[in-house]
């Protein structure tokens, strides 16, 4: 394991008035492991994901990437520096086609710029790959369609080939299979399990389907009122006393609920 975490937070806070979302949570994430982050609603777990990814600023603490203070750069300055995020809504350009939203990713990963037109129709590289993450996600045959128009399973599908498209070092994926039909939940776990196999990446999941979590996650995280209230293998963490009462809504012993 490397003795530098991919992505560190350090006593990471930010309060809204009187209210603290998120409350001196400290977690570091290495490569090759798929943390689920997992808690109640209202716990933090979005908040956490939003200060970590730049979209909200700290009101104190740290978030370090590769060792490095990354605090105070804006969320577009850590996605250049290799920090990818799928978000809880899809966040696509819905007037373009899902081919234009996904060419642009890929030129923008490529240092290529955003020429909508002539550099794109002069590189075939370019355009097998958007054509490659597009079948990835099962969604080559809908390459024409206007991203907003599609239903919205398929939308979440196009923002994982767009995050895909980007190649980041570390992928954040926000409840990544909500809103989707049980059919087609296969394929966004089965792209999240081929990046974590690859054993380079490191990958955050923020995920409510405790099934989800079993089978992708080497480890679990559990917010509740905006702290880190555990941390360590899933079967450890699930059958917990705290996450049992505070997640499951199980009394501290364990025991059914009357």
């Amino acid at each position: 394991m490397s003795a530098t975490p991919t992505l560190e937070t350090r006593d990471l806070t930010i309060r809204f008035g009187g209210h603290i979302a998120v409350n001196a949570v400290s977690c570091a994430f290495q490569p090759g492991t798929l943390t689920a982050i997992v808690g109640p609603n209202g716990a933090g777990k979005t908040t956490y994901f939003n200060l970590i990814s730049g979209q909200l600023r700290a009101t104190s603490g740290q978030v370090l990437l590769r060792g490095a203070d990354v605090t105070g750069l804006t969320a577009s300055a850590r996605t250049k520096q290799g920090m990818g995020r799928a978000f809880q809504l899809t966040n696509l350009f819905p007037n373009l086609t899902v081919m234009e939203n996904v060419r642009l990713a890929v030129q923008s990963r490529a240092g290529a710029g955003l020429q909508l037109l002539q550099l794109w129709s002069h590189r075939r590289d370019l355009i097998e790959k958007a054509d490659g993450l597009l079948d990835s996600v099962r969604l080559l045959d809908k390459r024409d369609a206007t991203a907003g128009a599609l239903p919205h399973g398929d939308q979440r599908k196009l923002e994982v080939a767009l995050l895909l498209a980007l190649e980041p070092d570390i992928f954040m994926f926000d409840e990544p299979t909500a809103g989707m039909s049980v059919d087609e939940v296969p394929t966004i776990l089965d792209l999240i399990h081929s990046i974590k196999a690859r054993g380079d990446k490191t990958v955050l999941l923020v995920e409510h389907k405790m099934d989800v979590v079993r089978s992708l996650a080497d480890r679990i995280i559990v917010l509740h009122n905006g702290q880190l209230v555990a941390d360590g293998e899933p079967a450890a963490v699930i059958a917990s006393p705290v996450v049992q009462q505070a997640y499951l809504g199980l009394p501290a012993d364990g025991s059914a609920a009357a």
